[in-house]
């Protein structure tokens, strides 16, 4: 069952989620990211484009960071994945001080959420069931895919 976001963030996420599964349709992974600032606008979308690119890192949040742009403001900013982060992208979103992270799901995957933790960052659990659903056939229908995108050898 699905907790209870605020506004803007249930919005990111049902952005994020539209992004993943426009990642689904391309024959991608279904992980979709969301950026926010301070006031609740969503800055930037991604979804995971390894397959769709040949790119061994274009995870959704990577993507989602890259369509941002340069910016100084990272330090507000709230990131919002379908998926626990991976370490790469929680790399990433430490490296630029982002100090919340919205988490879709993680009961399919848990990322490096206690890198995160132990960072200071705060974690927002939305225990999504559109997200667990996304991913649980991802894991069923295309698991040699799953495994290559979080680097796991068949």
């Amino acid at each position: 069952m699905s907790n209870p976001l605020p506004p803007a963030l249930r919005a990111a996420l049902d952005a994020a989620i539209e992004q993943a599964r426009k990642s689904w349709d391309e024959g991608g992974i279904p992980i979709g990211s969301a950026l926010v600032d301070a006031k609740g606008t969503i800055v930037s979308l991604g979804h995971n484009r390894r397959v769709q690119k040949g790119s061994g890192i274009l995870h959704a949040e990577m993507d989602c960071m890259h369509n941002a742009g340069r910016r100084r403001d990272w330090s507000r900013m709230t990131l919002v994945s379908t998926l626990s982060p991976c370490p790469m992208c929680t790399g990433m979103a430490l490296l630029y001080r982002i100090p919340r992270v919205v988490i879709g799901e993680n009961k399919t995957f848990v990322g490096a959420e206690d890198w995160m933790r132990h960072k200071g960052v705060e974690i927002i659990y939305a225990n999504d069931d559109t997200c667990v659903e996304l991913m649980e056939r991802m894991k069923r229908e295309r698991a040699s895919l799953w495994n290559e995108d979080i680097g796991i050898d068949d």
